[in-house]
């Protein structure tokens, strides 16, 4: 195999592994299973994930300083913006807060065109630019009555968005020193380390389903996503992050097609336009 090619090889599972996760998060959330202790049976899905991450690099984790700190910024940044995230969604509405933050890819790729000095041909500035508006227009949601107030939920957006950004960033930018299995270690062991945030952030006054489809049904489904973090790195590797990262963000076509098959869901017309722009985007960054 290419290695030029490699890239799109890992960026293809990533994205097709948080699209099924993305279509079958909300069955144990439904059941019963809060999101905030999905995010502890999220982190521990990282676990198995990580040793066979090093398990392939022989049990030989980068332990200088700089390792550590780069590895752990990267965990910290994802985990840490998805407890954010959902204080976010406690305080505001969900219609401006999703599409706000899946613009992400946006802080990548700037930072990676001004430091990393990423060039790619105007061919794929479309490519990014389609996938940058797709990702706006697939992460819509209809307004829903609300009465909450304040903006403290704004600013909670704006960290998501930054972390989230950065973190794709710091990612790639490891990689140039890193081993791609060191960098995963410490992204499993910041998220098992915020696992406590996530416990106090539950609200166990209400009824929480402790059965098959609360933490074990979540288990199977968040193993996907800890998979696809595995293979982002990877991706990440080989490939420019000014494309993989708009690119991994077109998963939403997957859960909104799986969703489609399984729940009877009918995209609207921003969904409809958001698949569209999609399917264009992902042609043209994987030439």
């Amino acid at each position: 195999m290419k290695s030029n090619r490699t890239w799109l090889i890992y960026a293809i599972i990533t994205t097709v592994f948080w699209g099924i996760w993305g279509a079958l998060i909300e069955v144990p959330q439904k059941a019963g299973f809060p999101p905030t202790l999905g995010y502890i049976v999220w982190s521990l899905t990282m676990i198995p994930c990580a040793l066979v991450a090093l398990y392939i690099i022989d049990w030989k984790v980068e332990t200088d300083k700089r390792s550590i700190f780069l590895g752990s910024a990267v965990g910290l940044l994802g985990a840490g913006g998805q407890l954010l995230l959902f204080e976010a969604l406690r305080e505001g509405p969900a219609y401006i807060i999703f599409p706000f933050i899946s613009l992400y890819p946006t802080l990548t790729i700037l930072l990676s065109v001004v430091f990393l000095k990423e060039k790619t041909s105007f061919l794929k500035w479309i490519g990014i630019a389609l996938a940058l508006v797709a990702i706006y227009f697939l992460s819509y949601q209809e307004p829903g009555a609300s009465d909450k107030r304040g903006y403290l939920w704004l600013a909670l957006s704006l960290l998501v968005f930054a972390a989230w950004g950065l973190q794709a960033y710091v990612m790639k930018f490891s990689n140039e020193t890193m081993k791609a299995e060191s960098i995963f270690f410490y992204m499993a062991i910041t998220a098992l380390i915020l696992s406590p945030f996530a416990y106090f952030m539950t609200d166990f006054s209400q009824p929480i389903n402790w059965g098959f489809k609360g933490p074990y049904l979540a288990a199977l489904v968040h193993i996907l996503n800890s998979i696809g973090a595995l293979t982002l790195v990877y991706a990440l590797r080989h490939g420019k992050a000014i494309i993989v990262v708009p690119m991994t963000g077109l998963a939403p076509v997957i859960t909104i097609v799986l969703s489609l098959i399984l729940y009877a869901v009918f995209p609207g017309m921003m969904l409809t336009i958001g698949l569209v722009l999609a399917v264009i985007a992902m042609f043209i960054l994987s030439l």
